[in-house]
């Protein structure tokens, strides 16, 4: 590890599904020496919600139906009008869980020294300084592979990528009114292509000796 304190204090990795961006993550945390929230990021929201992490994770990074929405509603006004108080009537769904990862991800970044892989991050920390923002991303035949090789030979490796970015994307509509893939919410966007080894290389030297100043106008913005 480089013994100059690195230039930025926290690193965010949006990725589209089957990319490597998790792996990566994992190697630029590692060549840093930082903490790495992706499925820990998801433990610590079940923790704090006390449910279980398979629970959670059930709900990570996904939109609820609009008819769970109704029937959430309904619920509630139900358990209300039998007496229970609304303090004591709650609900773990998508919802929940996007807004207790977004108090775990805000108390992570203010420690700082750390690698926050998806859950919107780039949103909940837009406008932070000392905090780079990235976006990995993949030819289709390499993330349709590396899919299919995780998930076995019977899965449809096409239909799965389809729709877990179709998820992320529409959690980041719903939770932030932003567009996943808008350039504006990243300060580099790197194709895989290139290899994990560089990928993350390149974000490593980013995150040691970028200048914050050098950056967009918006990331001086707000503390």
């Amino acid at each position: 590890m480089h013994s100059k304190e690195s230039m930025f204090r926290v690193l965010t990795i949006a990725r589209e599904y089957g990319s490597g961006g998790a792996a990566i993550g994992q190697r630029v945390a590692q060549s840093l020496g930082w903490r790495l929230l992706d499925d820990d990021l998801i433990k610590a929201a079940a923790r704090r919600a006390k449910v279980d992490f398979r629970v959670a994770r059930r709900y990570d990074e996904c939109v609820d139906s609009w008819w769970h929405r109704i029937n959430r509603g309904g619920s509630w006004s139900a358990a209300i009008m039998a007496g229970a108080s609304p303090d004591d009537v709650q609900f773990f769904d998508s919802d929940a869980l996007a807004a207790i990862t977004q108090e775990v991800i805000l108390q992570a970044a203010s420690k700082g020294n750390c690698v926050i892989v998806g859950r919107g991050a780039q949103c909940v920390l837009r406008g932070w300084t000392r905090v780079l923002h990235v976006f990995v991303y993949g030819p289709w035949p390499e993330r349709m592979a590396r899919v299919q090789q995780r998930q076995g030979g019977e899965c449809d490796a096409a239909k799965l990528l389809q729709s877990v970015d179709r998820a992320r994307a529409a959690s980041i509509r719903r939770y932030f009114g932003r567009d996943w893939k808008d350039p504006q919410l990243y300060h580099m966007m790197l194709n895989t292509q290139l290899g994990f080894e560089n990928v993350a290389s390149m974000i490593t030297r980013a995150v040691r000796y970028m200048e914050p100043a050098a950056m967009s106008p918006w990331f001086q913005t707000t503390a």
